[in-house]
């Protein structure tokens, strides 16, 4: 077996029991610190496995590592019962899978033998939960043995069930129609966020149902979709906000099932706030603190050198050395654990500069503030003390010492200048460290920047000019609201002047709204810096219009409140509303009232909207200087129900079978529907008739409506018309149309068929007319004696036609023809049959070109007579094809001899086809190149004797022209 490899470092726990490893057991084995498993064995090896690792600065405890053995039983032995079912209804083959471990089966059912599996469509699902197999309506074509193919991916394992035999119940004269009804319905599910989760939704009924998913009161997650014909609904990496209430609905013509269940999101443990390697002072005091995200919440413990060390925040007063050590935060819900690991130590030591001395040069500027900083390494705590020279400084209201030990001078002037000591002491020791202060020059704002009042397009300039000490150098910083400029990272927007080093002006070519802001210049040196900030008023377009609400919702109208956005320093003029539904993706202007929005209003009415459909609504404010930005989109309604107004058009028909009626009409477009609950009312009476026949047919999607009544006769004119209704009544009828009742079959069969055999693959074939009017047009049927007669040809031509060409005929062959007259009701008897037989076929063998040769201005071509087989028609002459190279066509020669003499092309390349001729079509073809007189000469192919024979020939005929 192949061993299993840990990587972990350290001693290690199965258990919780210490795991011996011995040089005289090889079962387990340290490498560098990993744990080696050879030969694991389920009942001694499986469990809880954990590293400890032991330094001299304590302990810690890895994660817990879970082994597990996977299987995967073979399926019962017993033999599945047959299943019987109706053709038109649904069926469901349960898997039943065998037991294994870990739950990631994949299912796949075999048909009739393996590898033959069946492929899942809009009417056959294997749930891949349960790994039944689902078929909406069974087909006749369903028949066969059905067998369950279970794969683990972990174990690379598959097994399969005993085969079912599946047997579909044919009645063929009325297949019922069946509503849907779910039967894979997706139960409450419980994931991990991060992770994807697949919602499975499959109904039975016949048509085959359509499957529509929505997330309930709320929009579908970012990330998902629809797979295997509506059936499966996935979420990838889904989210807190992915949870909520999720719905299947399954419908056709016939009804509609729903189904509805929650989706719950939880989390594995993430660290919020987790601990870090720490040093601190003896006798500090200190806070551990750990937080951890996750679903459940998880609770947190500790863990000091891998033993148990309390809950919640772990705080210290008075650090002593005993408290050093490894600490572990372990944060742990239902779904995992996880840890962080920490080194505390605790320092004592005396005061010591080396790695941080106090600066030796320090500068300051005059009337500014300076901070000497004093901060040697120390434990615990040090007390200090400064000097100026030999003068030991006191707290003052110009000199302050900080808690740190750092040295505030405020309002320095020239007389600071000099030598300052910092003198640092603890139970263990003291130090000392000394810098010198210089006082330069303050820097200055000479030209401070001004408010400014442009429109947008303009162009700004701000300025700044500043003086500062000869000695240093100056740098102008540029904010916006407190934001920093980058110039190279904003330099489309913004420039500044680098020419001169006293001016930092700024400069904007091309203003926008989004520059409107307090400008504040700083110039700043290493020492000090001075600023002034001034405003800039950007007049443009209004902002966004916010709060968009929709009230007082009605059929056709909705009322609509918004509040007023910024108007960019220009009084807005008017608003716009525009909406978009369903039925368009891009955003339309929609008519309101009163028509035109005035500047300070901040309601209006939507107006001529669609009855019963969503619709979201979003605002634009104008003013003198433009159009704004939209507001953000209001909530998603729908208006309420109203009765339909608009009639389907297109209103036609006829045709169909014996004793039928058939309307048509073209169906009402979605917006129209007006309502739920839509349908049609279809309207008929025979011509002089007073009283409507009136149907209701449920499918807005219908077009078509089909009376069945065996009293009708045929070709009676109809007076048709169809309206609309939903929930709320009736629309206006259509026009009235005029269609025809379904014909007649043929009652009479053609007469005087005749046929004659054209060649080996073709016949013609004529007859006498019938003399019934509403014939269609007339089958002509052909099929060998041999054959049966369900393997004939067949061959349709319109009522003005009596004869036509049956193609594709066997060679040398015996054919039956019969002629029937149809109509749309169907076929009438057929005629007598007539019998034919084809020719022979053509030489299967091309002739042979024996020579080729040029005399004067034309090439004579000679070939071997073609000798036809025993089962080959007798050749009877010859076709010779003369054509350009690259050209389908050209001249075409018959000659019954074995030679011909054609013109020699000026240019060119030409290609002679030459082919034998019987009565049972043309045969093989054999060519030959010619080049035209500018290409060359043309050469003699080599012969044999009999071939030179002929050449003979030839040259004395063309001698005697």
């Amino acid at each position: 077996m192949i061993p299993f490899l840990l990587f972990f470092r350290g001693r290690w726990k199965l258990n919780g029991w210490d795991i011996p490893v011995l040089d005289t057991d090889d079962h387990y084995t340290m490498v560098g610190g990993n744990l080696m498993i050879n030969n694991p064995e389920k009942s001694k090896d499986e469990g809880r496995y954990q590293c400890v690792a032991k330094n001299i600065y304590g302990s810690v405890i890895s994660r817990v590592v879970t082994i597990k053995f996977g299987y995967l039983d073979p399926f019962l032995t017993e033999e599945r019962s047959a299943v019987s079912v109706k053709v038109g209804q649904g069926a469901v083959l349960l898997c039943a899978p065998p037991p294994h471990y870990p739950d990631d089966l994949s299912y796949r059912w075999l048909l009739n033998e393996f590898p033959i599996f069946i492929t899942p469509d809009n009417r056959k699902f294997v749930s891949q939960t349960t790994g039944n197999l689902y078929i909406s309506n069974v087909d006749p074509a369903d028949k066969g043995n059905y067998s369950c193919f279970v794969s683990s991916a972990s174990i690379a394992k598959s097994v399969f069930s005993k085969f079912i035999s599946l047997a579909p119940q044919d009645e063929r004269e009325n297949v019922r129609k069946y509503p849907a009804d779910i039967k894979v319905r997706f139960p409450d599910t419980y994931t991990l966020v991060g992770q994807n989760v697949s919602l499975e939704c499959f109904a039975l009924g016949n048509p085959n149902p359509k499957i529509v998913w929505r997330k309930v009161d709320a929009p579908f997650p970012s990330n998902y979709e629809i797979s295997l014909s509506g059936s499966v609904f996935t979420i990838f990496n889904i989210q807190v906000e992915d949870e909520g209430l999720y719905e299947c609905e399954a419908l056709n013509i016939k009804g509609k099932d729903r189904h509805q269940a929650r989706v719950y999101t939880e989390a594995y443990p993430e660290w919020a706030e987790h601990i870090n390697d720490t040093e601190k002072d003896i006798g500090s005091d200190l806070t551990l603190r750990c937080e951890a995200k996750g679903i459940p919440k998880p609770t947190i413990r500790w863990l000091k050198n891998g033993i148990g060390y309390g809950k919640g925040d772990l705080k210290f007063y008075g650090l002593t050395l005993e408290d050093a050590g490894m600490y572990q935060c372990v944060a742990e819900n239902k779904h995992g654990t996880i840890y962080a690991n920490a080194e505390l130590r605790v320092i004592a030591s005396a005061p010591d500069f080396e790695l941080n001395p106090v600066k030796k040069k320090l500068l300051g500027a005059k009337g500014g503030r300076v901070v000497i900083e004093c901060k040697p390494k120390a434990a615990p705590k040090p007390k200090f003390s400064w000097s100026k020279e030999t003068e030991l400084l006191q707290n003052s209201t110009r000199m302050y010492i900080w808690d740190d030990g750092s040295l505030e001078i405020l309002n320095v002037t020239v007389t600071d200048e000099g030598r300052y000591t910092c003198f640092a002491e603890n139970d263990r020791g003291k130090a000392n460290s000394t810098g010198t202060l210089s006082v330069t020059e303050a820097s200055k704002i000479t030209l401070a920047p001004s408010n400014a009042d442009v429109t947008v397009g303009e162009k700004a300039t701000m300025q700044c000019h500043a003086t500062r000490d000869p000695s240093l150098d100056l740098t102008y910083i540029w904010s916006v609201n407190s934001h920093v400029l980058d110039f190279d990272k904003e330099k489309e927007h913004y420039s500044r002047n680098l020419m001169k080093e006293d001016r930092g002006d700024l400069f904007i070519s091309n203003v926008q709204l989004r520059h409107a802001g307090r400008y504040t210049c700083t110039a700043q040196t290493i020492v000090d810096n001075s600023s002034a900030s001034a405003d800039l008023v950007v007049r443009g377009p209004p902002g966004p219009p916010g709060g968009v609400r929709v009230e007082e919702i009605r059929d056709s109208s909705a009322k609509l409140t918004w509040s007023q956005g910024t108007d960019n320093h220009s009084p807005i003029s008017s608003y716009t509303i525009q909406a978009r539904s369903m039925l368009w993706e891009d955003w339309k202007t929609v008519k309101t009232s009163p028509s035109n929005i005035e500047g300070n209003m901040e309601a209006a009415n939507v107006i001529d909207l669609f009855p019963w459909m969503e619709y979201e609504f979003r605002i634009i404010a104008t003013n003198t200087l433009g159009t704004g930005e939209p507001s953000m989109p209001s909530s998603q309604i729908k208006t309420l129900e109203a009765a339909p107004t608009v009639a389907p058009s297109d209103i036609g028909g006829g045709g169909g079978r014996n004793r039928e009626l058939t309307i048509t009409w073209m169906p009402v477009s979605r917006e129209y529907y007006f309502g739920g609950n839509f349908g049609y009312i279809v309207a008929f009476k025979p011509h002089g008739d007073k009283e409507w026949r009136k149907v209701t047919v449920a499918s807005p999607e219908a077009r078509r409506y089909v009376h069945k009544d065996a009293s009708i006769t045929p070709s009676t004119e109809f007076q048709v018309k169809v309206k609309a209704y939903n929930n709320k009544g009736e629309g206006p009828f259509s026009l009235t149309a005029v269609v025809y009742s379904a014909q007649d079959t043929p009652i009479e069969a053609p007469t005087g068929v005749t046929a004659r055999s054209l060649s080996s693959s073709e016949a013609q074939v004529s007859w006498v007319p019938v003399v019934q009017h509403t014939i269609e047009g007339y089958e002509v049927r052909y099929w060998r004696t041999q054959d049966k007669e369900a393997a004939a040809h067949r061959v349709q031509v319109s009522s003005l036609s009596n004869s036509t060409r049956l193609e594709n005929t066997l060679p040398d062959s015996h054919y039956h023809i019969e002629v029937r007259a149809f109509n749309a009701a169907g076929y009438g008897p057929p005629s007598e049959l007539y019998d034919i037989y084809t020719k022979k076929a053509p030489p299967s063998r091309p002739p042979k070109i024996v020579s080729k040769y040029i005399v004067g201005s034309r090439v004579s071509i000679v070939w071997e007579h073609v000798e036809p087989l025993a089962n080959e028609s007798r050749v009877e002459g010859y076709k010779v094809l003369y054509r350009r190279e690259g050209q389908p066509g050209g001249m075409l020669y018959s000659t019954g001899k074995h030679y011909i003499d054609i013109p020699v092309p000026k240019d060119g390349e030409y290609i002679v086809e030459v082919r034998a001729h019987s009565e049972g079509g043309d045969g093989a073809v054999a060519q030959v190149k010619i080049t035209g007189e500018h290409g060359g000469a043309v050469s003699v192919q080599s012969a044999s004797i009999t071939s030179l024979l002929f050449l003979v020939l030839v040259a004395i005929r063309c001698l005697e022209l």
